[in-house]
Parts: C-alpha cells; sequence; structure tokens
C-alpha cells in the first residue's frame, strides 16, 4: 500500500473545499454569506479552545440572522468570526447601513469586538465573487505549501480582491503569511486582521512530548 504525504492530502482538501465552494457559488446567490463568502477551512488541529470555536459558529449564524431582520437584502454581508472577534466584509449602500450593520453584530452574544471592512458600494458581481473564491483558494494553497507555517491556523477570506488573514500566529507566522498572501496571483491587498502570540505562548499550546520511560 502507497502512503500519500499529509501535505498532500491537505492541499488535496483544500482544491475540493474550493471547487465545492465554486459550485455552490455559481448554483446560487444570497445576499447574506455566513462564515465569510471565501473561506476555507482545514482538517488539522485548531489554536482556538472548542468552547471558542462553538461560539464563533454561533456567533456568525446569530449575525446573519439578526442583519437579515434588521436590512433584508440591500446588503450582502459576510460575517466571520474567529475567537469571538468578528470580522464583517462586503458591500453596504451607505454609511448608515454600514453603521446600524456594525452596532447590530456588536449586540450578538459573545462578541468581544468588531472589525467593520464594509465598503459603500454596490453589491458584488457573481464574476467578482467566483474570482474572490479562486484567489482565497490559491492563497490557502500557498500556506500548505509553506513548510515553516501552520496552515490550518489561519482563516483567508477575500473581498474584491483585498484577502483578509486571520488566526491566533505569532509575529513570525503572520509576516511569513502576509508574504504568501501578497505574492498570490489576483490579490490587490492584505489586511491583517490576527490575534499576536509571544513565541513561548505558541510553545505552550503545542502538545508535549509524553516523558521517556
Amino acid at each position: 500500500m502507497t502512503l500519500v504525504p499529509s501535505s498532500r492530502i491537505t492541499r488535496l482538501l483544500a482544491r475540493l473545499t474550493l471547487g465545492v465552494a465554486v459550485a455552490s457559488l455559481l448554483s446560487a446567490c444570497f445576499p447574506l454569506v455566513m462564515g465569510g463568502a471565501v473561506v476555507g477551512t482545514m482538517v488539522a488541529t485548531d489554536r482556538r479552545t472548542s468552547g471558542a470555536q462553538l461560539e464563533d459558529e454561533g456567533i456568525e449564524l446569530r449575525a446573519a440572522s439578526r442583519i437579515r431582520e434588521n436590512l433584508g437584502d440591500r446588503v450582502h454581508v459576510n460575517v466571520t468570526s474567529y475567537n469571538r472577534r468578528v470580522l464583517i466584509t462586503g458591500e453596504v449602500p451607505n454609511a448608515q447601513d454600514k453603521q446600524l450593520v456594525e452596532q447590530v453584530v456588536s449586540r450578538v452574544e459573545n462578541v468581544n469586538s468588531v472589525v467593520n471592512e464594509l465598503a459603500e458600494l454596490g453589491n458584488a458581481s457573481l464574476t467578482q465573487r467566483s474570482s474572490d473564491v479562486l484567489v482565497t483558494g490559491r492563497v490557502k494553497a500557498g500556506l500548505v505549501d509553506a513548510k515553516d507555517l501552520v496552515s490550518s491556523a489561519f482563516k483567508v477570506v477575500t473581498e474584491r480582491g483585498t484577502v483578509y488573514l486571520l488566526g491566533r500566529v505569532t509575529q513570525r507566522e503572520a509576516d511569513r503569511a502576509t508574504e504568501i498572501a501578497r505574492s498570490t496571483s489576483g490579490v490587490q491587498k492584505v489586511v491583517r486582521v490576527f490575534e499576536t502570540l509571544t513565541e513561548d505562548e505558541l510553545r505552550n499550546m503545542l502538545p508535549q512530548p509524553a516523558p521517556a520511560k
């Protein structure tokens, strides 16, 4: 039996996720997307606690529902929560709606802070959203290929060519991931929404080797 390297499996999973995302995007166009329109999540260790991961999922669901209740389909908003810090991206028609979306999201249970990156523009076209999906796939593939990074430590969202990087990472990891994203085809700008860890904090999070017998 031939064993497939784990990095290759992860890359294949990333491509499969990208294919599913593109298919979903082409089959239906929703004004509100939960978890980011173009977010890829690897099957690997997450640096958030299990409780924080569940809370992030709940935040995204509740925020999406409340935005829909308050603003209907006149806005296109992507809600991405990572460790209770919420990134909102997409398009709104005016400054009043931009502020209203932020207020709605900030009142959702367990939200610690909101990063408002909404643009006062008409909703992005299907072509633009499809392009953003492809850009995210390329960035994720670049993170997987980087031998000095753990790709699952990062969450990637793309809006109109701007790539948002989220995660709990060290300064070294943040700089390396930013370098990879900036050199990726189709990326116009990179915005970092990281929670910075010290190298000691990261070491304490990693599984400790079993004591020698």
